[in-house]
């Protein structure tokens, strides 16, 4: 596994220039954080944040919290918060005990924000949603409050109203006294608190007023003596807030935002409320469906730790917004499956084989390798009879497709490991359907060699008709054909792709697998497959496609 972040980048920097002899963090530890929200799992786009949070205080030998972002109790819940820990677990992360709600620091926060109010840098304002936006200006038009010159003590009274409940939802907010006329309009007197009357999966109802999570960060890793918090581009702008709320109350340490780019990736959507639509309208099978970009869902997959940490490492770290092509990421993924997945043969369109001059109720056993990329994962045995099945595709009439090496009457092709077969013909049905294959093999060939030195330009792949398994095999492609689905001026379900799943159900596996400590497998000349976690029920064994055999990304 390469080593995250290794390289050098502006990030860190940074760091380097604070924690430098004379440096605003000189003689610290680098400790940084990272805060999910608990309303919806993870996708990939967190695993670069996690990646970039955990990696960094790994270059630097610090500290990594993470912290649960529970301000907002609308759509939090505990499912989310124990599917965050177990996805950061499975990347291979640690945050021993430093786990943490936000929600912890509430009462911490309710001081803060009376400690403005008595500074006079915070108000109680009575301007509803749509006065607000109304009273916002432009850029030459200074915002407005009527209520803004309220006395300090007029506001400290309505505030612990507000807190104990005597108010409607909506019907007061604290504002924040800063510059009604900046040209950063998150600087106009913004938000911090607000009336909410939802129960809270933490603290219950014991707080019916919550704050603004532009008031609640950085007071939260001033707490935790975050040095350096980290996160994405969009809160550029928000920086300038975050700095002010952290330099205008009583904090015991003053920590520094960094922001970098958002992954973007193509024929997918990151949006939590547009993966919930997937889920609740039923487009997919929950969060953890293969289809989706959610970590439990590329879990499920197939995908690997290492094959996404080392995406994110590649991908780099800017200041640029940009979209990544999906092959790369299936590109880090083939990278490593090609090193660490067993060899196996399966046929997911099966016809059978019947060698007519092989003995009936004879049987071989032949040695194949696990992994040709990593001898010591050893060899198997496999068994070879008179009945085999191949591939339907595998079988032609007569040869119509240009370089075409496998069956039609009278040509050889060798059987993987075994024998060099010629084919003699087949058997269908009064419709045209392919019932059966007819080949005779040669002896002398045992292993697939060619003693008298003719070129045999196919392989093909098998399993034994008397010595295989029945498989479901659940075939996956892009869950939008759009490669840009998530765009302003488009509905992105009406580019769901309809073949983005195809199950087939009469798949013909070697009878190992269902005895293999591995899951993740090459099924020879079909792609990189992995168990699901279905598989074993009712005696079903089920397989889902991770990736093809063919990198789309190194053709690109």
């Amino acid at each position: 596994m390469a080593e995250e972040f290794s390289n050098a980048n502006f990030i860190h920097d940074f760091i380097d220039e604070d924690i430098a002899p004379g440096g605003d963090y000189a003689g610290m530890t680098v400790h940084t954080r990272f805060p999910p929200e608990p309303n919806g799992y993870l996708h990939i786009g967190h695993a670069k944040a996690i990646c970039i949070d955990f990696g960094t205080a790994e270059k630097y030998n610090g500290l990594c919290n993470l912290r649960m972002d529970d301000t907002n109790p609308t759509k939090e819940d505990e499912e989310y918060v124990d599917a965050i820990k177990e996805d950061i677990k499975w990347l291979g992360f640690d945050w021993g005990d430093r786990f943490y709600f936000a929600s912890q620091y509430f009462e911490k926060m309710y001081e803060c924000a009376v400690e403005l109010i008595e500074k006079n840098l915070a108000y109680v304002c009575e301007l509803t949603p749509e006065q607000v936006k109304e009273y916002r200006g432009d850029v030459s038009t200074p915002a407005k409050s009527p209520y803004r010159d309220r006395p300090v003590e007029e506001s400290l009274d309505l505030f612990k109203r507000m807190k104990a409940g005597e108010f409607e939802d909506g019907k007061m907010t604290l504002r924040a006294k800063i510059d009604l006329a900046s040209g950063n309009f998150n600087m106009r007197d913004p938000v911090i608190y607000r009336i909410n009357r939802i129960t809270h999966h933490r603290t219950g109802n014991d707080w019916c007023i919550y704050p603004m999570y532009d008031f609640a960060h950085p007071i939260e890793d001033a707490l935790e003596g975050i040095t350096h918090s980290l996160c994405t581009l969009e809160f550029e702008a928000h920086r300038p807030l975050y700095d002010w709320v952290r330099d205008n109350v009583t904090l015991p340490s003053k920590p520094r935002q960094i922001e970098f780019s958002r992954l973007g990736i193509t024929n997918t959507v990151m949006s939590k409320r547009k993966l919930r639509k997937l889920v609740e309208d039923g487009f997919v099978d929950g969060w953890d469906d293969p289809r989706m970009p959610t970590l439990c869902g590329l879990r499920r997959r197939g995908y690997t730790p290492a094959s996404i940490r080392n995406f994110c490492e590649r991908i780099g770290i800017s200041k640029t917004n940009s979209t990544v092509d999906y092959a790369f990421l299936e590109h880090c993924l083939r990278e490593d499956l090609n090193e660490t997945a067993e060899r196996t043969m399966a046929v997911i369109d099966p016809v059978k084989l019947i060698i007519t001059n092989y003995p009936e109720g004879q049987t071989e056993e032949f040695e194949i390798e696990n992994n040709p990329n990593n001898p010591a994962d050893g060899t198997r045995k496999i068994t070879f009879s008179r009945e085999c099945y191949i591939e339907r595709s595998d079988y032609m009439d007569a040869p119509v497709v240009k370089g075409y090496f496998r069956l039609y009457p009278g040509n050889e092709v060798r059987l993987k490991t075994t024998y060099i077969v010629k084919c003699t013909g087949c058997k269908r049905d009064e419709n045209g359907e392919l019932l059966e294959v007819y080949a005779e093999y040669d002896p002398a060939t045992r292993g697939g060699n060619t003693p008298d030195g003719r070129k045999i330009k196919g392989t093909i792949h098998w399993v034994d008709a008397n010595n295989c398994l029945d498989a479901e095999v659940r075939m996956y492609e892009n869950l939008f054909t759009d490669p840009e689905p998530d765009t302003a001026d488009k509905n992105f379900v009406d580019y769901i792709n309809p073949n983005s799943l195809k199950i087939l159900k009469n798949c013909k596996v070697e009878k190992g697998l269902s005895e293999s400590s591995k899951t993740h497998f090459q099924f020879m000349r079909i792609g990189y497959f992995c168990t699901d976690k279905d598989s074993g029920k009712d005696g079903k064994l089920i397989f889902n496609k991770s990736v093809s055999l063919k990198d789309g990304f190194k053709k690109k």
